[in-house]
């Protein structure tokens, strides 16, 4: 195991700067998830990491040893790639064994090695099989056992789920993070999925435009974040966002919209009246009510998705259309009117111009 430590890392395709900057650190034994939209520089900063792409400025150091010049096989780390990367004329056991091979190691050593990463992955009933007599469950864990038997200081992983269908991709996301707490190896995984990121990491990277936009456990941004972009990225739903201006004072603060709906606040925020602001409540803090409740928002619903244990509304309020996920199975259809309440301490506001978070009255 193995900390890792990104200062100043600096990276251009020609005249195209992809990464601008970027430092932070990864505690020995943790699982960070670099997470953000195609092109935001996530996988850039891995292949740098596993040593693929050259660093234009900048260090990266691995347990406190800058490997900046230092070949890609020389830096004990293991990489499990989207596509498997396995080959096809290899058996499962020669896959897994390969890199050892590669390494003279001697043949009782490579048998146990490939033993004990078979009975993690349950993948002793396959040794003898070739990749295309698998699934693609299986493959990619034939390319993790392939990782584990090498026994590195850091793994990396990147997105090692997009080809999986959906059911599959949440039994891996499981198998994966059992994996790490069995191992306890230093983890890097890049995603573009949310949900994987929430679910799986220690702490979570947020990049956008190779810059990195906040980092924290998987709960601080989501109740915490940073700016808009970060708010809308993290959660799924993604958050509702609507966009007025502060009227009012203290707790009884309402954010007006230009279609004159009313939001409130609840809350007394670090901002004055007459500030343009982006106003932010998660689908599952609004709450069906009453019309004509107080602090509630009249609306329209305008399409209703039972998914069984919950149900998501559509609901038109204004100009705007707001998501809501409402527990249960609500007795509502479209184009019945509808009053929505906002849970307590759930709004986020954000400066329109900057997109940063407006604290509330005590700075929180």
């Amino acid at each position: 195991m193995a900390s890792v430590s990104f200062k100043g890392v600096q990276k251009a395709f020609g005249t195209t700067k992809v990464i601008h900057d970027v430092g932070f650190d990864i505690h020995d034994g943790e699982f960070v998830v670099l997470v953000g939209p195609s092109g935001c520089g996530k996988s850039t900063l891995l292949r740098m990491l596993a040593g693929l792409e050259e660093i234009d400025a900048g260090t990266i150091a691995i347990d406190g040893k800058i490997v900046n010049d230092t070949e890609s096989k020389d830096r004990d780390i293991a990489m499990v790639f989207q596509s498997y990367a396995l080959y096809p004329h290899m058996t499962v056991r020669d896959n897994m064994a390969f890199s050892l091979k590669l390494r003279n190691a001697d043949a009782s050593f490579i048998a146990e090695r490939v033993a004990n990463a078979a009975k993690i992955l349950n993948l002793d009933p396959y040794l003898g099989r070739f990749p295309r007599e698998l699934s693609g469950g299986q493959r990619q864990r034939v390319a993790m056992g392939r990782a584990i038997v090498r026994d590195p200081k850091v793994f990396l992983f990147d997105e090692p789920l997009s080809n999986l269908d959906a059911k599959l991709r949440v039994a891996m996301r499981a198998e994966i993070k059992a994996l790490h707490q069995r191992l306890k190896t230093t983890t890097v995984y890049v995603t573009h999925d949310q949900v994987e990121a929430m679910t799986m990491a220690d702490r979570i990277v947020v990049m956008r435009d190779g810059v990195v936009e906040q980092i924290g456990e998987p709960l601080e941004l989501y109740d915490r974040p940073r700016n808009l972009f970060v708010a809308q990225f993290i959660g799924s739903p993604a958050m509702n966002v609507v966009d007025g201006r502060l009227r009012g004072a203290g707790v009884g603060t309402v954010v007006e919209t230009l279609d004159g709906v009313r939001w409130p606040v609840l809350r007394e925020p670090a901002a004055a009246a007459g500030l343009d602001v982006s106003y932010g409540v998660r689908p599952e803090h609004l709450a069906v009510v009453e019309r004509g409740s107080a602090d509630s928002v009249a609306g329209e619903v305008i399409v209703v998705e039972p998914t069984g244990a919950e149900t998501e509304l559509l609901v038109r309020i204004g100009t705007s259309e707001i998501n809501v996920t409402s527990h249960g199975r609500a007795k509502i259809g479209p184009g019945d009117p509808i009053a929505l309440r906002v849970a307590p301490d759930s709004v986020h506001l954000f400066d329109q111009k900057s997109g940063s978070r407006i604290a509330d009255g005590q700075g929180m």
